[in-house]
């Protein structure tokens, strides 16, 4: 029944299923008490919720704390091995497949590295099976126990009614690929275990929002620097983050030519490739064979040498020019939303590091206007360069949650999706 909202009874129950168990993740342990103000249910729907989860294996007693006077109150925590995801990070030198409980401990990794023609379309799937292969075996998890696997890809992503997730990743030669569609073709999972396709600089961003620099904040930028650049905008009203494809921002009229064809973008001065290029046409020497990453490790190495060693001027000269694209950059993210935050990310970024950061901000304050950079901080992001990773892995949590723990409901005649019975199997007595 329905009521003049438009709201089922189900769909009250869903969503104080989900207030608890969001407010028991972030904030937990908690008692029952403390749980009622801070999801603002009566303590009669507490009770019937925390009974409905710890029923369902999700939550569980995790020890006690005396109270004012009276009986110690028991505390409530999620059950880590309640449910499992999987996070898949496409990046631009690399594949990475990552295997997490409900709580985001990585229980299983696996790498596969790009080579020179490395977005090839049924290479990237084939690592991506693969690598899904890999991580359950090396953790002993059936595919049937997983909420979802979250991927980040480079480039645009549609979701039509047919094919599922569709990319479009100009700079990688990707015209409409209809990726989800490929990976269901032959892959190691049962069909009810969905695919939460995004763009890898929202991933990112739903990482750090969640676990790293920009939990708190009401708004926030979170860049993204690999090969190429992009970034997620997260406002009040767009709480998951949109991805913007921040790196094809013009910044330079008849500039360089960048990766998606186009002169004069931020990714043609800023992205990991195109910076060692214009390196390497200074007269900077990369060792041959390397990957960007190490490449890039030269690179910062010879312009900011150990105590007592001389800085290579070419590669000081690129990187602070760097900055100077960069910090105007972020001015036009500053200018346009004026975040609370903005957190620099992706392998590239934490590379430049902290060294790099002070011209950043200090160009991203003169381009500006003075009033929404004197309200902006600039940081590094705080969960490393597999933040992406995590991210991904965010993406069937974050569903998980919207369900109040719970996928829909199979209809008459359907099977029960196969993690459901497997989660019945692990709480039944």
């Amino acid at each position: 029944m329905a009521g003049r909202n438009g709201r089922t009874v189900r769909d009250l129950r869903r969503g104080n299923r989900t207030a608890v168990l969001r407010r028991l993740y972030f904030d937990g342990p908690l008692s029952r008490f403390e749980l009622g103000p801070a999801t603002g249910l009566s303590s009669g729907s507490v009770s019937n919720v925390v009974a409905e989860l710890i029923a369902d294996g999700l939550v569980e007693e995790a020890g006690s704390v005396d109270s004012d006077g009276g009986r110690p109150r028991i505390l409530l925590r999620v059950v880590p091995g309640s449910g499992h995801m999987i996070g898949v990070d496409v990046g631009e030198t690399r594949v990475r497949i990552g295997l997490f409980d409900l709580t985001l401990n990585e229980l299983a990794h696996a790498e596969r590295p790009l080579e020179q023609q490395r977005y090839e379309v049924d290479g990237i799937v084939g690592h991506v099976r693969d690598g899904i292969a890999e991580v359950l075996t090396g953790a002993g998890i059936g595919p049937e126990r997983l909420l979802g696997v979250g991927i980040g890809v480079p480039g645009i992503v549609e979701h039509p009614p047919q094919d599922g997730a569709v990319v479009h990743g100009q700079t990688i030669g990707w015209d409409a690929v209809p990726l989800e569609r490929l990976l269901r073709d032959g892959s190691p999972l049962p069909d009810t275990v969905p695919y939460f396709i995004d763009n890898g600089a929202k991933t990112l961003g739903q990482a750090e929002m969640w676990f790293g620099g920009g939990r708190g904040a009401g708004s926030a930028v979170v860049v993204l620097f690999g090969s190429g650049v992009g970034a997620c905008l997260v406002t009040p009203d767009v709480e998951q983050g949109r991805a913007v494809e921040w790196g094809h921002l013009t910044v330079r009229v008849r500039g360089r030519r960048c990766r998606c064809g186009a002169l004069g973008c931020l990714e043609a001065y800023a992205g990991a490739e195109a910076l060692l290029e214009r390196w390497r046409e200074e007269g900077g020497s990369v060792p041959e064979g390397a990957d960007e990453e190490t490449a890039l490790a030269v690179m910062l190495a010879g312009a900011y040498p150990a105590e007592g060693g001389a800085a290579d001027p070419a590669a000081l000269a690129v990187l602070e020019e760097t900055a100077e694209y960069v910090g105007a950059g972020l001015s036009d993210l500053i200018n346009l939303f004026q975040p609370e935050r903005i957190l620099i990310g992706g392998w590239a970024g934490l590379q430049l590091g902290a060294r790099f950061l002070p011209d950043v901000r200090r160009h991203a304050a003169s381009y500006a206007l003075r009033h929404p950079a004197g309200k902006v901080t600039v940081e590094l992001g705080r969960l490393g360069p597999d933040a992406v990773t995590v991210g991904a892995a965010v993406l069937p949590l974050n569903d998980f949650f919207a369900c109040g723990g719970r996928r829909a409901e199979p209809g008459p005649g359907d099977p029960a999706p196969a993690w459901r019975t497997a989660l019945a199997e692990r709480v039944a007595p």
